[in-house]
């Protein structure tokens, strides 16, 4: 969205500080042996006290408050009571939602416990990009661009990047203009970054795929040639220099 006065970048503050914090706190609550539905239940209780709604069950009937994506799952994993989470399951956790009609997004991969699977490096990489794609975006600069680096960055790493999910604008509903903030280059959008608007950067960087494929659930995706895709992911405020991060709560850089 556009920020053209204070109290909307107010508002967005608010909503990015209550899902970063609720990002946060999920991490920090997780253990060896808990269910994906315990987690996210307690994540959909703290976004309640702050009186904040789920994004993606008040947009799509999404069935859980979070999206929790385990090991081979890419992005969109359902929250199930039959899955026990393991040492060392490499876990991501995607919180969006809305407050007082401001909506922010973001999300973190991580590794359970000890890194008994050697899952840190991707963990590490997708981390590493997306900084240094957020630091390289302000007003005037090409979508593509941005999707250039992050593909070029992963290549360096050893990885591949997931080309067709991508970032998006957020503000005044969960996903807006501009709706394709690939992970590559897309040498047909020529839509660069605008000055004072706010959209979700998000990394999806990959072992062996390059497409995520839809399962039989209606929900989760996973790579199309399989292995592991982490995915790093902040609502920022573009502005003529470093854009704002507004979702910092998270900590995922820490």
């Amino acid at each position: 969205m556009s920020i053209n006065k204070e109290s909307e970048l107010t508002g967005m503050k608010e909503i990015s500080e209550v899902v970063g914090t609720t990002l946060r706190r999920m991490r920090e609550y997780v253990q060896v042996g808990m269910t994906t539905k315990e987690l996210d239940e307690y994540g959909g209780e703290i976004l309640k006290s702050y009186g904040a709604r789920s994004a993606p069950y008040e947009t799509y009937g999404f069935p859980g408050y979070t999206c929790i994506s385990v090991n081979k799952e890419a992005a969109h994993g359902v929250p199930s009571a039959g899955r026990k989470l393991k040492e060392g399951d490499l876990i991501n956790i995607d919180v969006s939602a809305e407050l007082n009609g401001f909506w922010a997004d973001n999300g973190g991969s991580f590794v359970l416990g000890r890194d008994i699977h050697n899952h840190q490096p991707l963990v590490d990489a997708s981390k590493h990009i997306l900084r240094k794609a957020i630091e390289n975006i302000k007003g005037g600069v090409k979508i593509s661009d941005i999707g250039y680096l992050i593909e070029t960055e992963a290549k360096k790493a050893g990885y591949k990047v997931i080309r067709n999910l991508s970032g998006h604008g957020v503000g005044r509903s969960l996903h807006e203009k501009p709706e394709n903030i690939l992970n590559c280059r897309d040498k047909t959008n020529l839509e660069r970054f605008r000055k004072n608007t706010t959209v979700a950067i998000e990394t999806f960087i990959s072992t062996t795929s390059t497409m995520a494929v839809e399962l039989n659930d209606g929900w989760t995706l996973v790579g199309n040639k399989g292995g592991y895709v982490t995915q790093h992911e902040h609502t920022i405020l573009i502005t003529d220099d470093r854009p704002l991060i507004l979702t910092g709560a998270n900590g995922i850089w820490n």
